[in-house]
């Protein structure tokens, strides 16, 4: 075995997480290689993120334009499937990471290709794809930005059959014509509206929980069902499934649920969570169990490790399972590394994140139900999102609930969620003022542009004066 002693960094995964850890490192003057067996970029580029936001656009804007007298006029014939998904190809850089691999070499940094395993302190195995094994040893600090896979739950049958995860789904060539969605999280929802916008027939989803989107606001879910059921998605909350059998590979799957249902789908896809891609990456080399999650400081620093060598970012540190969140944590760890004192808190305060249904959900911070758990007296305030000049030039029937949770004693947001078209343009706003704690005396004075959906800011403040009985100076 050859060991090449060149580095001073040393990532794992060259997701979106790994490849902002490793440009920030090396505009600290220090060289960086980065480590990768899959595509450069992750699975955000290629598997989640950008292909299924290219799978939702086309039934969005119909749905948007047939809002608009005059502009619904002109739509006359139906979804070109064959260039929506050419157009999601793309998106997804025809899975092909060339342009991404550009960009590391521009930004100074090493690509390794091959599964990256610690093997020591500051010391990582390469196995390429022949099987040879390079050792590589860096000086100063090795970052994990491994990500997450979907879990699969051990129902009976479901390991037996042929599934369908996010990879799956995001990257698929012919539309199923019935389609069962097992979890009623972001990604069932997006893909769930996504397939059944592009012509799916039948689409059901199966969440256990009572509400779609079980970690947000109930009246987001909620409405969200709602608008599910009106293009003809069904939704069945409060049941589990316990029961998956299929004869052949291309065969009909049948699904049976608690309360003796069967649901015959052509397509099942799984979409309960994620787990930690940290089984396969020599963590028990360093002390640290394989498998879950690697609990960090707010530098990002791998805990229970001595030397302060050892970063994780993104989702492999379990902190909050969203793509900024990771880059943001990379900055982080790429600037301590690089010798600059800096925390993160802004992942754990005002964690965003954005359902690119139709209609949108965009939330940010704590609910409410959070927010009172942690301790905080709370107020909160919802305006109709619908009921502001922007969403009428908008078009016809805009609906949708918006809401802000905020601490009473201090008078700051703590928490907000957006349901409507496009209202993920308006959540960092609420970032701002949540990272910012700006007061609401403060916001009386931010004047929001006539006739735009962000004037629904004013009414916020308008419907927490009067329901509170406050005057803002």
């Amino acid at each position: 075995m050859t060991t090449n002693r060149d580095y001073d960094v040393l990532v794992i995964g060259a997701g979106p997480a790994g490849e902002n850890a490793a440009d920030i490192a090396a505009r600290g003057d220090l060289k960086v290689g980065i480590i990768e067996r899959e595509l450069v970029g992750g699975e955000c580029s290629y598997f989640a993120c950008m292909p299924s936001k290219a799978l939702l656009r086309p039934g969005e804007i119909l749905d948007l334009v047939g809002r608009v007298p005059g502009a619904a006029e002109a739509v006359t014939g139906s979804i070109d499937i064959e260039a929506a998904l050419s157009r999601r190809d793309a998106l997804a850089g025809n899975w092909d990471d060339s342009g991404q691999v550009d960009w590391l070499t521009s930004v100074g940094v090493d690509l390794i290709r091959g599964h990256g395993r610690l093997a020591g302190p500051k010391v990582i195995d390469v196995e390429a794809e022949d099987g040879s094994v390079i050792r590589y040893e860096a000086s100063t600090a090795v970052v994990i930005g491994t990500g997450t896979a979907a879990v699969i739950p051990p129902i009976d049958g479901l390991r037996d059959v042929r599934i369908w995860d996010n990879r799956d789904v995001t990257t698929a060539k012919e539309i199923p014509n019935r389609l069962l969605v097992l979890g009623g999280g972001v990604v069932g929802v997006e893909m769930a509206q996504a397939w059944k916008t592009l012509g799916a027939q039948e689409v059901t989803i199966v969440e256990m929980m009572p509400n779609l989107l079980p970690r947000g606001e109930q009246f987001a879910g909620e409405e969200l069902a709602t608008a599910f059921e009106r293009i003809g998605i069904e939704v069945l909350t409060g049941v589990k499934l316990v029961k998956v059998e299929r004869e052949a590979d291309d065969a009909p799957v049948f699904a049976t649920l608690d309360d003796g249902t069967t649901i015959e789908a052509d397509e099942i896809l799984v979409a309960v969570g994620r787990r930690p891609l940290t089984g396969d990456i020599g963590l028990e080399t360093v002390g640290l169990e394989s498998g879950r999650y690697i609990d960090v400081d707010d530098r990002m620093r791998a805990s229970g490790v001595d030397g302060e060598w050892l970063y994780v970012v993104g989702d492999a540190n379990g902190r909050s399972l969203v793509t900024h969140s990771g880059k943001y944590q990379a900055r982080i760890a790429g600037a301590t590394i690089a010798g600059h004192d800096t925390i993160a808190y802004g992942d754990l305060k005002a964690e965003a994140g954005i359902v690119f249904t139709n209609p949108q959900v965009a939330s940010v911070g704590l609910t409410e139900s959070a927010a009172r758990a942690s301790g905080l007296e709370v107020h909160t305030v919802e305006y109709g999102t619908g009921h502001t000049a922007g969403a009428a030039t908008l078009g016809r029937g805009i609906k949708g609930t918006s809401k802000l949770v905020i601490d009473a004693n201090e008078q700051v947001i703590v928490g907000a969620t957006f349901v409507g078209p496009g209202v993920g343009e308006m959540l960092h706003a609420a970032t701002i003022a949540i990272i910012g704690e700006v007061t609401l005396a403060k916001l009386w004075h931010a004047t929001p542009a006539f006739p735009a959906m962000s004037e629904i800011w004013l009414r916020f403040l308008e419907t927490y004066r009067d329901k509170y009985d406050v005057n803002f100076k």
